[in-house]
């Protein structure tokens, strides 16, 4: 009887190279990665029958959310005091420019917000106003 000495081996499966390659992939994505960081804030404009034609020049935006908070280019202000929305809106205003101001508020904002942005506007000599809504069909 020939008995063969068949002696097996352990097989060992290292997982450390296999890790090591899902870490450097790992940096990789994360450093080649560009973050679009998307605020846009989900409001929900009151309605109207008739919507306003396009001013000639571009309006300078102040958005109001359902807390109050005060956007001026998409940035928000750091708080809700009249002093800081006058001092943003003459920051976004040009040289001596007079551009309408529109006023974009969720239909839930508090009214003294609203009356906040119209006191400023008028403070600055701004007059010509509008409110942004959704226009309804009927």
């Amino acid at each position: 009887m020939n008995f063969r000495s068949h002696r097996r081996e352990r097989l060992e499966l290292s997982l450390t190279p296999m890790i090591d390659v899902v870490f450097l992939l790992l940096i990789f994505f994360m450093v080649t990665t560009t973050f679009d960081r998307q605020a846009q804030l989900k409001l929900e404009l009151p309605e109207a029958k008739t919507a306003v034609q396009n001013p000639q020049q571009k309006p300078l935006e102040v958005v109001i959310d359902a807390a109050g908070h005060y956007y001026i280019d998409q940035h928000e202000l750091v708080n809700t005091r009249i002093d800081t929305l006058k001092k943003a809106m003459q920051r976004a205003l040009r040289q001596g420019a007079r551009p309408p101001v529109v006023i974009v508020a969720d239909r839930r904002t508090p009214h003294q917000a609203v009356i906040r942005v119209l006191d400023a506007a008028r403070q600055l000599g701004l007059t010509h106003i509008s409110f942004a809504t959704e226009t309804t069909q009927e």
